[in-house]
């Protein structure tokens, strides 16, 4: 068991870069082994994983605090700013830099959350909260901002079955099937392994749709993808400040930096400038980036505390 251990920390500090990098140089194979699923492998890891993390959490754990309400108010107020702040300079530039502000956290969040040490029931409090107020809160700001018009259903139809579900069948799991959550819960580091699944899956489709782009200025390519890294350090850093207020920089830091750029990419490409969906395409590969750095810093770090 020890030497099972001691792989999966060394593998866990390699493993997204790594995964990223085959998605990359996989992306037609990739894309259309997507395709020919019907786009059915991302959502089905995706409710695999998070029904493991939330065979972790009981409902008796999951507490509304001051945490959750400060991250909702940056989101849509930041959302809102951001987008008044760069529409003088550039309107697709301002779409795709206030979409990747406003799109609420990835499920995987609390995957990762977990891994680094944050509340899980936090996490996944926030994760039901924010899904739903942004579903609420979306089609008002995509109606000031955008050319399309998108409803709270359509908006909920995309979350809800990846959310919802995944906590239901793990709460009955708990009811039903107690030693079997239990064992679940106790190897809830299998999650990783599912989300590295769907990263290798997420980027092999990202690189498709940047590669086949067409009548595209490198310009407004370049000062999208430069938008995304900056938004996306801005709000790991300031997720991390909150957090850090309420006794969760973690919690807080993956609450707002990381966020659903599957559910952004489809709110930009259906309602907004399509052009701006680069900005959250850029965006998965930014907060990978940092999730792969904070993964590296925890593991160095709890080395330093055994040796």
């Amino acid at each position: 068991m020890h030497v099972l251990e001691s792989l999966h920390r060394n593998v866990k500090t390699i493993a997204m870069p790594s995964a990223m990098v085959v998605g990359a140089l996989l992306c037609r194979p990739v894309s259309a082994l997507e395709a020919a699923s019907y786009q059915m492998i991302t959502p089905t890891l995706i409710f695999l994983m998070l029904f493991v993390t939330f065979c972790r959490v009981t409902p008796k754990q999951m507490h509304l605090s001051m945490l959750h309400l400060w991250l909702l108010l940056f989101q849509v107020v930041a959302s809102v700013a951001v987008y008044l702040l760069l529409e003088p300079l550039n309107g697709i530039v301002a779409q795709g830099a206030m979409i990747c502000v406003l799109a609420p956290i990835a499920m995987a969040a609390v995957v990762i959350g977990g891994m680094l040490g944050a509340n899980v029931a936090t996490m996944t409090t926030y994760s039901l909260l924010c899904n739903m107020v942004i579903a609420l809160v979306a089609p008002v700001v995509i109606a000031l901002t955008g050319s399309g018009h998108c409803s709270f259903v359509e908006i909920l139809s995309r979350v809800a079955p990846l959310l919802i579900m995944p906590f239901a069948a793990a709460q009955c799991c708990r009811f039903l099937f107690h030693r079997a959550s239990r064992w679940i819960a106790d190897h809830s580091q299998i999650s990783f392994y599912m989300w590295l699944l769907s990263l290798v899956v997420i980027i092999g489709r990202t690189t498709a749709f940047i590669i086949d782009l067409r009548d595209v200025s490198p310009g407004i390519e370049l000062w999208l993808v430069f938008a995304a890294l900056v938004i996306c350090l801005v709000q790991f850093k300031i997720g991390r400040m909150l957090g850090r207020r309420y006794g969760d920089a973690v919690a807080g830091g993956q609450s707002l930096g990381q966020k659903n750029t599957v559910l952004a990419v489809w709110m930009a490409q259906s309602f907004l400038n399509p052009i701006s969906s680069i900005a959250p395409t850029a965006y998965i590969v930014w907060q990978n980036f940092v999730n792969s750095y904070q993964i590296y810093r925890r593991d160095r770090e709890r080395r330093r505390q055994q040796a």
